[in-house]
């Protein structure tokens, strides 16, 4: 099966998201897709609801709705995360997300392993997730 390098619609990311995620609400409003589901990276932890947005004219924002994340307990912000509000999961500048890719493929598994890192760094104090989040960079201020 040959996989398409050219830029996905997003009639092609509902489809490819209803087919990989069919629990998961997903729909076309104007030129965005909205999808809304529940992620648990373990089975041990919690559900995460979440919602995510993508625009071909813009990068997938993905926020969490519930439960709200919280800082740690030393009262330090969440790391990895735009403006505190959407979840910081790629790196724009390297484009390791690109709107040839299919969100089912990229942004949800990686929102997944996103909360493990997030439950990971409540117990231990570390981002063991790796990756670079600049404080103020071109990209934190277009989200």
């Amino acid at each position: 099966m040959k996989i398409s390098s050219s830029r996905k619609t997003i009639p092609q990311q509902l489809g490819a998201m209803r087919s990989k995620y069919p629990h998961f609400e997903v729909v076309i409003k104007g030129q965005r897709i909205i999808a809304r589901g529940s992620l648990q990276p373990t089975a041990r932890s919690e559900k995460y609801d979440f919602v995510l947005e993508y625009k071909l004219s813009g990068p997938p924002k993905i926020k969490i709705i519930s439960p709200n994340l919280i800082k740690n307990s030393r009262g330090e912000n969440i790391p990895h995360m735009y403006n505190q509000k959407y979840l910081c999961l790629y790196r724009p500048l390297y484009r390791e997300f690109k709107n040839s890719d299919f969100l089912c493929n990229t942004i949800i598994p990686w929102a997944s392993l996103w909360l493990y890192y997030y439950e990971l760094w409540h117990l231990t104090g570390k981002w063991l997730g790796g990756g670079e989040h600049p404080k103020n960079s071109k990209s934190e201020k277009k989200r």
